[in-house]
């Protein structure tokens, strides 16, 4: 099918045309609506006494409709009518608006009389009410619509009096923002070539959409019906289907509700094309997920509107999904690198919304690690190779950590710090943290056969109650603070090299299942004599216990 490009003026008369069909319409409908509303009421609240005169006024609403629609069935604005002059004509087109309109009035006030009185019908006088008044309000702008006629200069002078030629005024400047269709246009080059599938059974079809579309620059795949078509949909990617509806093995519906139901292909547009112009047809695709209907035989220029339109919101869609998908993984970086500085309790917490984060943790096993002689080794490294040893050390630690399900609380120069409890009600922290020193020892010692230097570590273990909490608004961590922690460290800085010392209410956690020799003459700097025993293992017949 061939467009049909028209001059300006033929354009200006058919836009002006359309302007007053649309402004006489709107209230015409209205009060067609509102007859049909006031017959189903009369006859549902057995008024049938007003019906005669209901159905009067349904008749002029419907015969005042029509003769507004045939007015765009003409192909010029009529200057002049057959045998009369513009005034003439104007005159006739009048008293073709208002004969109706009266009609509606007359049969409508007289009857609100007589509705007025009956007790049961308030209902039906206020629906009288609203359609007498759009019947007042389209007599009332008749005469300017009438006068769309007039010439450009009279329609300039009447429009400050807002007649009739504001109706001129506003078809010529839609015209004038619109641009005319150009004739090559149909068939000039997409602004985004894409990968189109055409459905159809009928070999014709598929071969005209497929020369005009790659004329266009898409690349063009063929489905001779419904089946191959999905059968192809699953094999290679496609920015657009054209589907046709009527096909012989899966109609194009069936094709449509199958391809919407798929999560891998419900995101593709659907233009449906078909001979089938009912609007049960029309709506319920859309209903199912068509992006557009199109009737056979389609206009070309509006087919490749169509088209690009629906490409443009797909590769739109596109670019928001890669654009969700990149701000996705970001944020999942984002959240794993605050997971590796924070226990994700707190994280939790920070994302909830709580910005003062302290609590008092009842019965916390805190274990202190550190180096032997570190700061001689540091002196005799280069930097990186030093760096490099404390990495793979600390690494080490921290898998053991997550496999014992110790929280890592920090490390300071070479000190490990980490503690357990501080989450849930775990009555098993002491014992974690035990077989996660006595894992240390043993991992330390089998990196030291690959280190440039061996180490040794001391570790000190103590348990009680803590504070605990995020501290700082910039590079903040999170720590623990009380007289529990001082403890550990001063057991830790006060034991020997290889050796785990605990505290007496560590050792009460684990005196059953691990081995535990006591320390003799320990003294705490701000303590005085502290009784300490010293970890060696776990008791074999602790695990049956």
């Amino acid at each position: 099918m061939s467009h049909d490009f028209r001059p300006a003026a033929d354009r200006s008369d058919r836009a002006l045309l359309a302007y007053v069909q649309q402004e006489l319409s709107a209230p015409a409908d209205a009060i067609a609506g509102y007859a049909e509303i006031l017959l189903d009421e009369a006859e549902r609240n057995g008024h049938g006494e007003f019906r005669d005169d209901l159905e009067k006024i349904h008749a002029a609403s419907r015969s005042l409709i029509d003769f507004i629609a045939s007015l765009v069935s003409r192909s010029r604005a009529p200057t002049q009518g057959p045998g009369e002059d513009s005034e003439d004509y104007r005159r006739l087109l009048r008293h073709n608006l208002r004969t109706p309109i009266n009609a509606i009035k007359g049969y409508g006030e007289m009857l609100r009389e007589d509705a007025a009185g009956v007790d049961d019908a308030r209902a039906l006088v206020s629906d009288l009410n609203r359609l007498l008044e759009e019947a007042s309000r389209l007599l009332e702008r008749i005469d300017g619509l009438v006068n769309f006629s007039l010439p450009e200069t009279e329609a300039a002078a009447d429009a400050e009096v807002g007649s009739g030629p504001v109706s001129a005024m506003v078809a010529h400047r839609f015209v004038a923002s619109v641009q005319p269709i150009s004739e090559n246009e149909a068939d000039s080059v997409a602004v985004q070539p894409s990968r189109i599938l055409v459905v159809d059974d009928n070999a014709s079809n598929r071969e005209l959409l497929k020369r005009r579309l790659e004329r266009q620059g898409h690349s063009v795949a063929l489905a001779e019906n419904g089946s191959c078509s999905l059968k192809m949909l699953r094999q290679a990617p496609f920015d657009l289907i054209l589907l046709d509806l009527l096909m012989p093995d899966i109609s194009g519906f069936d094709v449509l509700s199958i391809l919407k139901s798929d999560p891998d292909l419900r995101d593709i547009p659907v233009i449906v094309i078909s001979a089938l112009n009912e609007i049960d047809s029309i709506v319920r695709c859309i209903e199912a997920g068509a992006d557009d209907y199109l009737a056979k035989p389609f206009d070309p220029v509006l087919l490749r509107a169509r088209i690009g339109s629906s490409l443009e919101k797909k590769h739109l869609r596109d670019r928001e999904r890669e654009a969700l998908e990149a701000l996705c993984t970001e944020k999942e970086r984002s959240e794993q690198l605050l997971l590796n500085i924070l226990p994700a309790p707190i994280v939790a917490r920070l994302k909830s919304g709580e910005t003062v984060i302290a609590d008092h943790v009842n019965d916390v096993t805190i274990l202190f690690a550190d180096f032997v002689g570190f700061t001689e080794l540091s002196s005799r490294l280069p930097a990186p190779e030093l760096v490099g040893v404390l990495g793979r050390v600390f690494s080490a630690f921290d898998g053991l950590a997550l496999n014992f399900g110790v929280e890592k609380i920090k490390t300071i120069g070479d000190a490990y710090m980490v503690a357990c409890g501080l989450f849930g009600n775990r009555g098993d922290h002491a014992h974690a943290v035990a077989d996660m020193a006595l894992a240390m020892a043993e991992t330390l010692e089998i990196l030291n056969e690959t280190l440039p230097a061996p180490l040794e570590i001391r570790m000190g273990m103590n348990s009680g109650d803590v504070v605990a909490g995020v501290i700082g608004a910039h590079k903040f961590i999170y720590d623990i603070w009380g007289d529990a922690v001082n403890i550990a460290s001063r057991l830790e800085s006060n034991s020997l090299p290889g050796r785990i010392q605990v505290s007496r209410s560590t050792y009460e956690h684990l005196c059953r299942d691990f081995i535990l020799t006591p320390r003799d003459s320990l003294e705490i700097k701000g303590k005085g004599a502290m009784e300490a025993f010293f970890l060696t293992g776990r008791r074999q017949d602790a695990a049956s216990r």
